[in-house]
């Protein structure tokens, strides 16, 4: 008998000990709201992909942060999975690369939550502004991390600083997140699709597709402060890795 209780008691030991291991996030309520999301035609950099269109999102919460190394090998010694490399940036809070959307969306779901849509990453990002970036007209190398070289519509050029950053070094948006222009490019959970002209509440994208969006823009050599606007998307396949792109989470409890 007291050996059925000693057996008893160590698996439950070992079971609040495992719920216990999931890294903590720090999360901001994002308000239920309507905006115009992608660019005006007169937007310097703009693409085409970016056509305006009315959409509604309902409440939500988002982490406040990027997610970091710390955070996600937390889950890789949870279940046993190996760990990504940092290209000797250092780890601890700097977010973590070299994940696939696969990845970030397997680690989400073992978090509890879920990767955002591309209009709620968005709506967040732009935290009510109507300017190319939440810092308004212009974005410079002490506002994020991007590459300084190539700075927005003529204005003065900036840091290059090579690598990622540890999160939450430079400024918030008026929602209070971080790191939304440069850093590391961020997942969305849709198929990367064309936009609806037509005005949408609470858009998913299509059922199927090839690759997904990844918005914000990142440190590398080839992220100017044009493709880090609040509008800019492209796209990765969901087995893709890159030391540019990492992962933001969002919940709708």
């Amino acid at each position: 008998m007291k050996k059925n209780v000693l057996i008893i008691v160590f698996m439950g030991a070992w079971l609040f000990s495992t719920a216990q291991a999931k890294p903590k996030v720090e999360w901001v309520s994002i308000p239920a709201g309507t905006f115009i999301m992608g660019s005006a035609p007169c937007e310097v950099g703009r693409n085409l992909e970016e056509t305006q269109h009315q959409v509604t999102v309902s409440a939500f919460k988002m982490s406040k942060y990027e997610v970091t190394y710390k955070q996600y090998d937390a889950y890789c010694e949870a279940i046993g999975r190996e760990k990504v490399g940092d290209k000797d940036w250092g780890r601890g809070n700097r977010p973590v690369i070299f994940v696939s959307w696969q990845d970030a969306t397997d680690f989400a779901e073992w978090m509890g939550c879920r990767l955002p849509t591309e209009a709620e990453w968005e709506y967040a990002c732009r935290a009510n502004t109507l300017t190319p970036f939440h810092t308004g007209n212009n974005l410079t190398t002490s506002q994020a991390n991007f590459n300084g070289e190539y700075p927005y519509n003529g204005n003065a050029k900036g840091e290059y600083r090579g690598q990622t950053t540890p999160v939450g070094l430079f400024a918030p948006n008026a929602f209070g997140l971080h790191d939304m222009h440069g850093n590391v490019w961020e997942y969305c959970s849709d198929w990367y699709a064309p936009y609806s002209h037509e005005a949408q509440t609470d858009p998913k994208g299509p059922k199927t597709g090839e690759k997904h969006p990844i918005r914000g823009g990142s440190f590398g050599h080839y992220n100017t402060a044009a493709r880090s606007r609040s509008a800019y998307r492209t796209s990765v396949t969901s087995d893709e890795r890159h030391d540019t792109v990492g992962i933001r989470l969002v919940s709708s409890d």
